[in-house]
């Protein structure tokens, strides 16, 4: 194994994390807190930071005659978190925040009433990581199935804070994902 080997396996330099689109849908019935349809728009560029989401398969133990003996079980799916940037609008923030309190609200603590089930408070999001040819070159997407926000994260406020652009993030659970891979040909439902 030399240099030259290793250089002709990495395909286009290697992926870069720092491209990416992040997508995130508001359910049916939540429609009305698009305002302007503007939510997807700025979320698009002020998502700074987000994560192919993740999962693990457990493992079921059998005994037998003093010895553990292990055996596939089942898939479960790691919550999947985003950062993004804040601006004086707050478009992003308010709009989390109100879809998370249609599900709860935060005086009541009930849902608000045309969200009769979990189907009508989940949505599906995306990650698309993107090609260095262009941002219209998708070598993987993820999209996660069933989504909604369990976090809303804190916005610290601090005087001494200065030349920064104010960030939150958004933790969503989810009920499983889905990859695709067009670079490589085809996707993979998980």
């Amino acid at each position: 194994m030399d240099i030259t080997n290793f250089r002709s396996q990495m395909n286009r330099d290697g992926a870069r994390p720092n491209l990416f689109r992040v997508e995130v849908n508001l359910p049916a019935t939540l429609q009305n807190l698009n305002s302007g349809n503007s939510f997807g728009t700025k979320l698009a560029f002020t998502a700074r930071a987000a994560q192919i989401p993740g999962s693990t398969l457990g493992k079921a133990t059998a005994q037998y005659m003093g010895r553990e003996v292990f055996f596939a079980g089942n898939r479960t799916f790691a919550d999947w978190t985003i950062t993004v940037m804040n601006d004086e609008d707050f478009i992003v923030r308010k709009t989390i925040e109100a879809w998370s309190g249609a599900i709860n609200s935060h005086i009541t603590n009930v849902r608000r009433g045309d969200l009769f089930g979990p189907n009508d408070y989940v949505a599906d999001c995306n990650v698309h990581h993107l090609s260095k040819l262009g941002d219209d070159v998708i070598i993987a997407s993820y999209q996660m199935i069933n989504a909604w926000p369990v976090d809303v994260s804190a916005i610290d406020l601090d005087w001494g804070t200065n030349d920064v652009v104010e960030e939150f993030s958004i933790t969503f659970s989810m009920d499983t994902w889905l990859s695709e891979h067009p670079e490589t040909g085809g996707g993979v439902r998980i």
